[in-house]
């Protein structure tokens, strides 16, 4: 898993180097969302990368009713993750990643739910790891990590440790 996590921070640094304008300009969470998909999607030859995927295999992405995530996404609050790392034909889900801008003062609860749910082994096709990331203009200021359908503390630790230390997370 940490091999994971080191590709999406060799993905960060390449974001960060490279998007200043977007950055800058404060472009939209989507905007920022595809070009940062662009750079993971370097990170993981013979993967396919995509944004706002909703599939499991063949089937339409769906979670039972009642949770606060939804299929519908007409009010933004849809299951289908930011961007995924996965094989289509197989179907073999590596890594789901849920970006925040730091500006959005929405409670993190629909992302980490989201996280939890797509990376829940009872799920069909679950991700192996999800991250959530919260991205300010300079730096990444909230970072988690999923696993087996829970937060995990040990990785998140240790993934905002190497944000730490290669400059992309303030102390």
């Amino acid at each position: 898993m940490q091999t994971v996590l080191n590709k999406v921070i060799a993905a960060l640094h390449a974001f960060y180097s490279t998007e200043s304008f977007l950055l800058e300009k404060e472009a939209g969470e989507r905007a920022l969302t595809h070009r940062l998909a662009v750079h993971v999607e370097a990170q993981f030859p013979g993967w396919e990368t995509d944004c706002e995927y909703d599939r499991l295999g063949d089937r339409t992405l769906r979670l039972p009713r009642g949770t606060i995530v939804s299929t519908d996404d007409h009010l933004a609050k849809s299951i289908y993750p930011d961007i995924v790392v996965h094989q289509r034909a197989m179907p073999n889900n590596l890594l789901a990643v849920e970006v925040r801008k730091s500006a959005n003062h929405q409670p993190l609860d629909h992302d980490q739910h989201k996280l939890r749910a797509l990376t829940d082994p009872h799920l069909w096709f679950a991700y192996w790891i999800g991250v959530l990331l919260t991205l300010d203009k300079k730096q990444v200021t909230t970072s988690e990590v999923y696993t087996s359908g829970a937060f995990d503390q040990s990785l998140s630790g240790w993934f905002a440790g190497r944000l730490r230390d290669s400059g992309l997370r303030a102390s």
